[in-house]
């Protein structure tokens, strides 16, 4: 694909997974007789390609001699092309090339080298009409015609950048917006909090579908090309509110059209956490009494679950970008929300039996209606470590019994389930809570509430706590909702997440039901093997979903506790667990020299359990099935479904192998303390 005159380093820079996707279908070419990072020729003009088919982009002498900076011109010019082939200005479109690329740059770990001024300007403020005007002498250089641009040109274009300047970025940039601060992007590590990236990280072995994941190469190009879509839209000087509205409304319609749900049935919010106080909402204003939310698992659900079940706010900061007081009660939802916990294990760590849990539930919400108040059950399905509970033959009960003072959500944030079963609860009147983060491997923060009818047809009717403005946008909801707690504007990150979430999906329901639950069966019974032959693991017990011949019947999520290598008798405490859980996805060739220590694996993190030998929790490790395991990836072309099976099986005795190379070498790591980064240190 490329010039034979490239050197190696630039050969990198064009093969790295993030552009790769994002100059699919182009050809770039080096002319070292062009003193300009790039230039786009002649033959570039709409609708003409190379003679090799695909369009040519020619890369100047200086990404030659600086391929530090050459991710950051291929980047301009890939986007600056693709804007003036969709027929956007000149003058616009190299703007919004250059402040794209600047961002670009920035995420780069190791993009320690300068910016030319023209990038670096762009990566503030949108400078002012003058500076426009001198920033363009360096701009115009990169166009086969370049436009006049005058000062009174400039000021012109000025207002029409600030409106636009936020949404000029690269997904990337985009997904980690619209989120509370877990989503942050540490620049030192190229990773959020969750030890995730919204760039492909194909060289991660990953089995960590439960908690979160970077993006695959197809989840990274369902974003772009939704933002390409945008900024094409944009840059025709269609209305910014209507262009972003519609990208929010398109991912809401895409999520119905998997679920057979119309787009009015799909409430977005930022993340499952989110999703617990959109329900809790519309449940307050749909009843004159207080509510009692009883909450499956609390220790095994997300971990602001329990707040936002209260209406509190769960994190010093919101999805609107708002700083907000962790703990204190939102404003406008009632102060009398009760909390009511359900353990779904013994004090030992082992499961309690459902009988025993839909006993509990059975009790606690007839005795809370008969005090007078509304009960808004969380039916989980599943937790973090694959249980479910209560049964659907409790919830029924309770329905018939409780009538209209008792309100039922099932928690599916896992989305580990079969898109019919979620239909069919919510036909039954059921609010259903997904996201496109866990099982289906999108990134992290995208959750959405599945409505039934007769709620929606409630929605006009009813007044939301204005507190909601920190937390939604209008078109997150369903048309008719309470403006007056909904905020203007659009949440693009939260849009695009889902955009890649649904990439996901697309590639998974293409395949037949009995397709997806072989490829599960088959690949969950030998990493059930592969984690048992382990001597220093200890599975816990997988949940067993109802087996109605669907796919979700598999359990998928494999969870076990490791033994202390300093204390063998006993497992690893919660804390050592976590240590663990990032020294697998941490490079640790600077300090082991066997195996393969730069191997980066992701597993689920690490879930706090009660043990009888600990005095605090031991901590959980989860070896998980997504998606992707059945859909494939790129690196699956040319496979056969028995080669990819065999590929996705070593690779979890690849990340079972490294856990073991920690446990020898623990107190070595100890001292070193790694850090995870987006890539190995090679």
């Amino acid at each position: 694909m490329l010039a034979d005159t490239l050197t190696r380093s630039l050969v990198d820079v064009l093969e790295r997974p993030d552009l790769r996707v994002v100059a699919a279908g182009l050809m770039p070419e080096l002319d070292i007789s062009l003193q300009q990072p790039f230039q786009l020729g002649e033959n570039l003009t709409a609708g003409q390609e190379s003679p090799a088919g695909r369009a040519c982009l020619k890369l100047g002498e200086p990404c030659l001699r600086n391929p530090a900076l050459a991710p950051t011109f291929l980047r301009q010019v890939v986007e600056l092309f693709r804007l003036l082939h969709a027929g956007a200005d000149a003058r616009l479109a190299s703007f919004a090339a250059a402040r794209v690329a600047a961002l670009f740059h920035g995420l780069d770990t190791n993009a320690s080298c300068p910016l030319p001024t023209e990038l670096a300007i762009c990566a503030g403020e949108v400078p002012k009409s003058e500076i426009l005007l001198d920033i363009w002498s360096s701009l115009k250089l990169l166009l086969p015609e370049a436009p006049e641009f005058t000062l009174q040109d400039a000021n012109r274009l000025q207002p029409i950048l600030v409106r636009l300047w936020p949404v000029m970025a690269p997904a990337e940039t985009l997904m980690s917006s619209g989120g509370d601060s877990r989503l942050a992007v540490d620049p030192e590590t190229g990773l959020n909090r969750y030890s995730c990236s919204h760039r492909p990280r194909p060289w991660a072995v990953s089995f960590g579908s439960s908690t979160a994941s970077s993006l695959s190469e197809r989840g990274f190009g369902g974003a772009e090309a939704a933002r390409c879509a945008m900024m094409n839209a944009l840059l025709s000087k269609q209305d910014p509110d209507l262009v972003q509205e519609t990208m929010v409304k398109n991912a809401r319609a895409g999520i119905g059209r998997h679920y057979g749900l119309p787009e009015d049935a799909i409430l977005l919010s930022a993340s499952g956490t989110d999703c617990e106080l959109a329900v809790l909402a519309l449940v307050a204003a749909g009843t004159n009494r207080p509510v009692s939310s009883i909450l499956l698992a609390p220790d095994e659900t997300g971990s602001g679950v329990p707040l936002a079940a209260c209406g509190r706010h769960f994190a010093a900061d919101s999805a609107c970008a708002t700083l907000v007081g962790k703990g204190e009660l939102i404003e406008g939802f009632p102060a009398d929300t009760r909390l009511i916990g359900v353990t779904i294990r013994h004090s030992d760590g082992t499961s309690r039996a459902i009988e025993e849990i839909n006993a509990e539930c059975l009790e606690l919400a007839r005795q809370e209606v008969k005090a007078g108040r509304h009960v808004l059950m969380h039916r989980l399905d599943q937790s973090k470590t694959g249980l479910a509970a209560p049964d659907m033959n409790t919830i029924e009960i309770l329905r018939r019994e409780l009538g209209e003072h008792f309100s039922v959500v099932v928690d599916a944030c896992q989305a580990r389930l079969s898109p019919s079963r979620v239909f069919e609860w919510v036909e039954s009147g059921l609010m259903v809570m997904v996201t496109g983060s866990k099982f289906f491997t999108g990134p992290p923060f995208c959750g959405a509430i599945l409505l039934p009818e007769k709620l929606r047809n409630r929605l006009r009717s009813l007044s939301l706590p204005v507190g909601l403005k920190d937390y939604a946008h209008r078109d997150e909801w369903p048309e008719g909702s309470d403006e007056n707690a909904l905020s203007t504007g659009h949440n693009i990150g939260l849009a695009l997440r889902w955009h890649a979430a649904l990439a996901e999906m697309d590639a998974l329901f293409t395949l037949p039901d009995d397709t997806i639950r072989y490829r599960l069966e088959s690949f969950m019974a030998q990493a059930v093997d592969i984690v048992d032959r382990c001597p220093s693991l200890t599975m816990l017990p997988m949940g067993q979903p109802v087996d109605d011949g669907r796919w979700d019947a598999v359990p998928t999520i494999l969870s076990f506790l490791v033994d202390d290598p300093l204390v063998p008798e006993r497992p690893l405490a919660l804390e050592d667990a976590r240590k663990l859980h990032r020294w697998l996805n941490a490079d640790l060739s600077p300090w082991v020299r066997e195996g393969e220590p730069a191997l980066l694996c992701v597993l689920g993190q690490p879930v706090p359990v009660p043990h009888p030998l600990l005095d605090g929790p031991a901590g959980a490790l989860r070896l998980c099935a997504g998606a992707r395991l059945v859909s494939g990836e790129p690196s699956h072309a040319g496979l056969d479904e028995s080669q990819r099976l065999q590929r996705e099986c070593a690779d979890a005795r690849r990340v079972i192998a490294k856990l073991e190379l920690i446990l020898k070498h623990w107190n070595v790591l100890l001292d070193a303390n790694p850090v995870p980064r987006y890539a190995p240190f090679s």
